[in-house]
């Protein structure tokens, strides 16, 4: 079992890595005088778009980009052009993260968080798997990022702190398999683990997989494979 466009230098299964993607938060409270004036906008300067609550805004603009990175990818993205997405100023976007790399790392950052969840309520090792894959197929935008060590910043503590949760989590289904199903040794059982599910999410993102999986049920075709790796793994 295990994990999408790009091989990644480290992750779950050894050094420790890791939140989808949620929609916008409905209507706040009234805005409170302290907030910065980056996080509002009039309606009016957005042509008649209804201005998001600054409690809301740093929701909007991940929820833009991750439309972005699903449609065109993280290249594609401009925080001016998230603001223009989200109705707020120009400046609203680098108030909350910097620039693109801080984005773009929240977005990870957020990733690892959903991956160690779901990761967390895995009944064995091929459930663990299974769930890998799904994640993969309902959040493919952040699973892009996750993996593109390049576009973030590898010392964010967020980041570091999701990805170390979501790879101790991959861990803990690895040796919960009995010695004699997965091998003694446990790291590489875990690297081989990891590889199968993150490979064959991959390639099924990247519809190398639409030939031989076709019309079957990608979770359940990959049950089948895992089964074949790890015989003990229920």
């Amino acid at each position: 079992m295990t994990k999408s466009t790009r091989t990644p230098s480290t992750g779950p299964a050894g050094s420790p890595r890791p939140t989808g993607r949620s929609e916008p938060s409905g209507p706040s409270e009234p805005s409170e005088p302290s907030e910065p004036s980056a996080d509002s906008t009039s309606a009016t300067k957005s042509g008649g778009r209804r201005a998001y609550h600054h409690g809301d805004l740093r929701r909007a603009i991940v929820t833009a980009a991750l439309d972005v990175i699903s449609a065109e990818g993280p290249s594609a993205l401009s925080l001016r052009d998230l603001a223009r997405r989200a109705g707020v100023s120009h400046a609203a976007p680098a108030h909350h993260f910097k620039d693109r790399t801080g984005l773009l790392t929240a977005i990870a950052a957020e990733g690892y968080g959903l991956l160690a969840a779901t990761l967390t309520e895995a009944a064995d090792l091929k459930d663990a798997g299974v769930r890998y894959v799904r994640f993969a197929r309902e959040h493919p935008a952040h699973f892009q990022v996750m993996f593109t060590p390049e576009l973030l910043r590898a010392n964010d503590l967020e980041l570091t702190t999701a990805r170390a949760l979501a790879g101790e989590r991959l861990r803990d289904a690895v040796s919960a398999v009995p010695p004699q199903g997965r091998g003694t040794d446990a790291r590489l059982a875990g690297v081989a683990a990891w590889s199968l599910a993150h490979g064959f999410a991959t390639l099924l993102l990247s519809h190398n997989l639409d030939g031989p999986v076709g019309d079957q049920d990608p979770e359940e075709v990959f049950r089948l494979l895992s089964g074949l790796l790890f015989q003990g793994s229920s």
